[in-house]
């Protein structure tokens, strides 16, 4: 189960929660039937736990809010996106290891 760390958006909490977040979010736009968002949630929620006071990192159910998505291209989930200062700063779509998860943190944090 998700972590209490990790907030779970909603398209009409989308502004608030991560666009006027104080720190960077990386918010994971996942599904319910998809394997690969299933296979990386784990190490998201130890990601939540290491980054917690640098970093908020964020769900996006890509099924039951469209707007969001739409309004950023998701075409392919999992698509992790990094927002800082109200911005996109990057993206990475699919499946990654926690250490790659990580690799892509450090270089939006750096």
């Amino acid at each position: 189960m998700a972590s209490d760390l990790i907030k779970h958006v909603s398209d009409s909490s989308f502004e608030t929660d991560v666009l006027q977040s104080s720190k960077p979010v990386l918010v994971d736009f996942w599904a319910e039937w998809c394997g690969p968002c299933k296979a990386i949630a784990p190490a998201l929620d130890e990601l939540a736990g290491t980054y917690g006071d640098k970093l908020q990192i964020a769900k996006v159910n890509v099924d039951e809010n469209r707007a969001i998505p739409a309004k950023y291209g998701i075409r392919g989930i999992p698509t992790l996106m990094v927002f800082k200062d109200g911005q996109l700063a990057a993206s990475k779509v699919g499946a990654m290891t926690k250490a790659q998860m990580a690799q892509f943190i450090d270089q939006q944090l750096a």
